[in-house]
């Protein structure tokens, strides 16, 4: 009998399941400094112990996106494994900060399927939560992923598509205990503007571009352990490329709106997000961010900025078709809260 496995496939999974996830990983200073050696990420208060302690925090966290691809890579042997594309996020929320140290454990429910109409896959909605090594939640979020059929003639679940808030309310948005940015450092942490500098409307190029590199994309990955063989094996597409990790192209994008956006420090939670289309090697991905919206918090000198990160492969400020379909060179469209100083 064999003791490998071929993960799940659309057929093995049923409403209310519950998968926990193996593997716990505990985090140290080396995700920290692979993460900056491959994305340009400079935020002062992930980048300094005593600028996040100046902020009111006990040293500093690793960066958010860290927490979120340790987790995220904890549920692909179990979820997407077998998965044509990740295809999108939503209410996701960042409970607490995530510290060298800390191990990060994950656990996911199926609360959506619906087969696709060629029956030879369907789409999967989990809602997964991570948690550190005193059972803390440090973040959840909910995602959908379309997976292959073992069997395109097994029986077709009955349709369950889960209905999703639009966005994280923002009277529901954690502030870590004891942030505090009355006092925030300006000069250190790069840019002047503060939340308040922000319109709501007001769009901004990031201006920088970054081209993907095949090495990086696998580093990254590996990085995460994050198994999903599309990313690995270029035998798994029929045009023999290998998919690049959408987290990657997150945390890329993320990096890169350091440029106009340097004192949006903290991720609060993500409304939604697509993978409009894919990313390969030798696509230079720039980015964009539009303000939706703001919000006051509880927290002294601490505002919520909603922002949508757009991340392109072609021009800037571009974002859809006239049919209204996402533009070909349209690579993310992510919309999250941050955290900034007042």
């Amino acid at each position: 009998m064999s003791k490998t496995t071929a993960g799940r496939f659309f057929e093995d999974y049923h409403i209310g399941q519950q998968i926990v996830h193996a593997v716990p990983r505990t985090v140290s200073g080396g995700e920290r400094a692979l993460y900056h050696a491959l994305y340009p990420a400079r935020t002062a208060l992930y980048s300094s112990d005593d600028f996040a302690r100046a902020c009111g925090l006990p040293q500093s966290p690793v960066d958010d996106l860290i927490g979120f691809h340790i987790v995220f890579g904890k549920t692909v042997p179990d979820i997407s494994l077998n998965a044509v594309a990740n295809l999108g996020y939503a209410e996701g929320r960042f409970h607490a900060p995530v510290y060298p140290g800390d191990s990060l454990r994950s656990h996911s429910e199926v609360i959506g399927l619906k087969q696709n109409s060629n029956g030879k896959s369907g789409v999967v909605w989990v809602r997964t939560r991570g948690e550190n090594q005193r059972g803390a939640r440090v973040l959840d979020y909910v995602r959908w992923v379309m997976v292959r059929k073992r069997d395109p003639d097994a029986t077709a679940p009955e349709t369950v598509v889960p209905d999703l808030a639009a966005v994280v309310a923002p009277d529901t948005l954690v502030v870590p205990q004891g942030l505090n940015f009355s006092d925030h450092d300006f000069a250190l942490s790069g840019e002047p503007h503060r939340w308040g500098d922000y319109a709501i409307g007001e769009r901004i190029d990031h201006v920088d571009g970054v081209t993907v590199e095949e090495a990086e994309h696998m580093l990254a990955t590996r990085l995460w352990q994050n198994t999903s063989k599309v990313h690995f094996d270029g035998t798994r597409r029929a045009d023999g490329k290998r998919l690049i990790y959408g987290g990657h192209v997150i945390s890329m994008a993320r990096a890169l709106s350091f440029n106009g956006l340097a004192n949006a420090h903290m991720i609060s939670a993500i409304n939604a997000g697509s993978h409009a289309n894919p990313c390969f090697s030798g696509d230079t991905i720039r980015a964009w961010s539009e303000v939706l919206d703001r919000a006051e918090t509880r927290a002294p000198g601490v505002g919520a900025l909603r922002l949508r990160l757009v991340a392109s492969k072609g021009a800037c400020d571009v974002l859809k078709t006239d049919d209204g379909k996402y533009h070909p060179d349209v690579l993310l469209d992510l919309d999250y809260w941050v955290l900034m100083p007042i």
